[in-house]
Formats: C-alpha cells, sequence, structure tokens
C-alpha cells in the first residue's frame, strides 16, 4: 500500500484507532466521561482528516474502494452527524442506569461501516461497509436491555436486516454471473454494450438489490420495521438510524446506480417511480394517524426517502446535487427533531407521546421553539433547510419532466404540514397537568440543538456555500 493509499484512508484508520482506545479505555477502568470524550476526538482527528484526504481524492485504493470528492462529501456529512449523536447520547445515557461506555464503540463501528459504504466501488467492499453498520446497529438498537421494547426493536432489526442482506448477495450474485464483474465502473461498458450481459440475470438481480437497498432506506413496500424500530430504540440512536444509517445507503444507491449504468434502463426506472410514489402516500397518511411522536417522524422519514427518490430519478449532476442538498437538510432537521426527544427523554421514560408535548411552550420556550423550527423544516416552510432541500427536488424533477412525480411531492407534501402542525399547536396549549421533564437543565444538548437551528436557518436562507461545495462533490460522479 502507498502512501497515496495511505492517506486516502485516513478517516477509516483513525476511526478504527478511536474504537480500540475506547475499548482500551473501558478494559482499564469505565469512566463515561473519559469514553465519551476519546469518542469525540477520533471523530474530530477522522474529519479534520479529509483535508489533507482532499489533496489526493480521486483515489482508488485497490478495486474496492474510492475517494473522490462525492465520498469526501459524505464522510463528513456523517463524521459531522456522528459529533452530534455523542454529544447529544452523553447526557441521555447520564440519565440512564447501567453500562455506557459499548454504545460508543458500536458507534464508531457503525460509522466506519457507514464510510466504507460511500466510497465503495465493489461489491465486496459495499457488503463489508454494510455488515459492519447493520452488526452495530443491532447492539445500539437494544442497548437499553432492561426496557422491553429496545429488545423487540433490535430483534425486529436483526431478522428484518439479515433478510434483506439475503436479498442483496443474492442479487449481486446474479449481476456476476451476468457480466462477470463485481466493479460498478466495469458493469457500465457490458450494460449499454449488452454483449456480455444476459438481461434476464441482470433486471432480476438489480430488482434484488434494490429489495436489499429498500429494506435499509425503509422505502415502502419495505417499511413495516421502521415505526418499531424507532419507537423501541433510545432516542439518540432512533436520531443515528434515521440520518448516519440512511444517508449512508442513499449515498451508495446513488453510487451504484450511476456508475454502473443502471440508472439508464428503463424498467428500472419505472420501479422506483413506483416506489417513490408509494412512500410519499404511505408515509404521510400513515404518519397522520399517530399518536406517538416517534413513529409520527418514522412514517415521515419513508416520505422523505421517498422525496430524495424523485431527485435520483433525474439522474446527472443536478440529480445527483438535488439528493445531497435534500440529504443536508434532512440531517440537520431530523438530527435537531430526534434532539429535542432526548433532551426531554429520561432513564426510565422517552418524551414519545403527543402528550409529552402539550404545554411544552410554557414549562420550556426554548426547546418548544427549536422542535417547531425542525417540524416546519420537516414540511418545507420557507426560510428553512426543509425549504431549499425541497424546492431543488422539484426543481430538478421539473427540469426531467417527471410531471407525476412532482405532483405527488405537492399532495403529499399538504398532508404532511396537517400531522406537524398538529404537534406544533400542542406544544403551545396551555396544559397544567402535563407530566413535566425533569431533565430541561442538559447543558450540551441544549447548546447542540441551538447549533443546530442556528444551521437550519442559515442553510435555509444563504444556501449559495452549501450549494457550492455540493456541485464540487458531485461532479465527478456521472
Amino acid at each position: 500500500m502507498s502512501t497515496r493509499d495511505v492517506i486516502a484512508i485516513l478517516p477509516l484508520l483513525i476511526l478504527a484507532a478511536a474504537a480500540v482506545a475506547v475499548m482500551l479505555s473501558v478494559a482499564i477502568r469505565r469512566r463515561h466521561a473519559v469514553s465519551a470524550a476519546l469518542t469525540l476526538a477520533g471523530l474530530i482527528a477522522a474529519f479534520l482528516s479529509l483535508w489533507p484526504v482532499r489533496s489526493v481524492a480521486p483515489a482508488d485504493v485497490g478495486q474496492l474502494l474510492v475517494l473522490d470528492s462525492y465520498a469526501v462529501f459524505y464522510i463528513g456529512l456523517i463524521l459531522a452527524a456522528s459529533i452530534i449523536f455523542v454529544l447529544l447520547a452523553y447526557g441521555y445515557l447520564e440519565r440512564c442506569e447501567g453500562q455506557r461506555d459499548e454504545l460508543y464503540i458500536l458507534m464508531l463501528v457503525a460509522t466506519i461501516g457507514s464510510a466504507v459504504l460511500v466510497a465503495s466501488a465493489h461489491f465486496v467492499s459495499l457488503f463489508l461497509g454494510l455488515e459492519l453498520l447493520s452488526v452495530s446497529l443491532y447492539g445500539m438498537i437494544s442497548y437499553l436491555r432492561s426496557r422491553p421494547l429496545p429488545l423487540e426493536a433490535g430483534l425486529k432489526y436483526l431478522v428484518l436486516a439479515a433478510a434483506s442482506a439475503a436479498f442483496l448477495l443474492f442479487g449481486m450474485a446474479l449481476i456476476y454471473g451476468a457480466l462477470g464483474t463485481m466493479q460498478f465502473r466495469q458493469m457500465t461498458d457490458l450494460l449499454s454494450s449488452g454483449s456480455r450481459s444476459d438481461q434476464w440475470l441482470v433486471l432480476p438481480g438489480l430488482a434484488l438489490i434494490l429489495t436489499g437497498f429498500g429494506f435499509k432506506l425503509a422505502l415502502v413496500p419495505f417499511h413495516l420495521w421502521t415505526p418499531d424500530v424507532y419507537e423501541g430504540a433510545p432516542a439518540p440512536v432512533t436520531a443515528y438510524i434515521a440520518t448516519v444509517s440512511k444517508g449512508a445507503m442513499f449515498a451508495l444507491l446513488v453510487r451504484y446506480f450511476y456508475r454502473s449504468g443502471a440508472h439508464d434502463l428503463g424498467q428500472i426506472f419505472v420501479l422506483f417511480q413506483v416506489i417513490a410514489i408509494a412512500s410519499m402516500f404511505a408515509g404521510n397518511i400513515l404518519a397522520l394517524l399517530q399518536t406517538n411522536v416517534k413513529r409520527m417522524l418514522a412514517y415521515s422519514s419513508i416520505a422523505h426517502l421517498g422525496y430524495v427518490l424523485v431527485a435520483f430519478q433525474v439522474g446527472g449532476g443536478m440529480g445527483a446535487g438535488a439528493v445531497a442538498l435534500y440529504l443536508v437538510a434532512y440531517f440537520v432537521t431530523t438530527l435537531g427533531a430526534f434532539g429535542v426527544i432526548t433532551v426531554l427523554s429520561d432513564g426510565t421514560h422517552e418524551a414519545e407521546e403527543l402528550e409529552d408535548y402539550r404545554g411544552l411552550f410554557w414549562r420550556s420556550p426554548g426547546l418548544a421553539a427549536i422542535f417547531t423550527a425542525m417540524l416546519l423544516s420537516l414540511a418545507g416552510i420557507p426560510a428553512t433547510a426543509g425549504f431549499i432541500g425541497k424546492f431543488y427536488v422539484l426543481a430538478a424533477g421539473a427540469s426531467s419532466s417527471l410531471w407525476l412525480l412532482l405532483v405527488s411531492v405537492a399532495v403529499t407534501s399538504g398532508l404532511g404540514l396537517f400531522y406537524y402542525l398538529r404537534v406544533v399547536v400542542a406544544m403551545y396549549q396551555a396544559s397544567p397537568g402535563t407530566r413535566e421533564s425533569q431533565h430541561m437543565q442538559a447543558g450540551i444538548g441544549r447548546l447542540v440543538l441551538a447549533f443546530l437551528t442556528l444551521f437550519l436557518f442559515w442553510l435555509g436562507i444563504f444556501p449559495g456555500r452549501i450549494l457550492s461545495v455540493i456541485r464540487d462533490a458531485v461532479a465527478g460522479l456521472t
């Protein structure tokens, strides 16, 4: 391995070293603050190492990984979200009984898996990254094992993740059997020429791969695990699943289908359209029926991934750019929404029912204002990051005349506004009898939420800088 290769994978090496360091620290003496500090230091160091990685990008590390501007952008997004996770999880775990340190080790390994996914250029690295992420998430979801719901959620995710991995592997086998290669780049010429591609193997293989992706992204009809896992997992872990896990998988979806040429196959395009429309309608309609805020956000995330699929189908730099911008807005907003839930939760009670938020403004005006901003961003209200993300999705869809999808976005966004505003109205209602949280004083969590709120409005009002970064990131992808 050359020096260039070592520099290219420096973030992965730092994350692995941080996981080992936390593990050794726990073996010597359990100190929650030390474990959190080591984890935070490792994540920040990995984030800073992206600057030397940019100097050698694009760099192919063997046949498995490609560290280009696209991978650097998404690894940076994943690391930033992981840093926020640690800051939110620290205060949450302080209020919980039992061992706390191992959650950070699991999160670091999951972050390594996510980084491998976004840099994958080969089926082997794809599957290795996926398993690193999935196996870590099993433990993270069921981490509070003294409670019944986390164990149930972890078991459900284990079964369905195993099923999705089986679909993915079978699809890879069919593609390899048809094309004789597992590298994304080499598939392009083979699919376009048709000389070596047996369509009766390629199309079923792509359908099975899409099924595997659909489970991980919780797209309809592969979404049934989502509300139960979101409800059962600890609040900061739910935030991690909703952002880092799904963001890494979608970044991989874009790279694979764009680089391999599979995106241009008409049959797959139609299948993506059906899934996108079904996800938008089912996610929003089912969210309307919820009184549990975590389940509502779970169904809402299904709809939001449907919106991202609209931009994905545009293709080219505009489609990839719209996907990246929407994911940035989705990361900020979702981390903020679940961050409020995290701050209001304690060791025995998750602030997940609508009644927990009734009258919140009169108990904690700051948190109510932050949660309002996050919900309005999810609804796509102007001056928020969610509005900018949705605007660029619509612009990308209009450029390719995807009118049916655009009408679906408009109609379902109207449905979404109703259930978001229902939570907002509850927060500003006077309700003296409402159960009050005893943990409003979570200082670090409040600071993180304030930062996310400022970034939310900055992105919504001044998106030029992030758009420039995204354009550079996706320039070499297509």
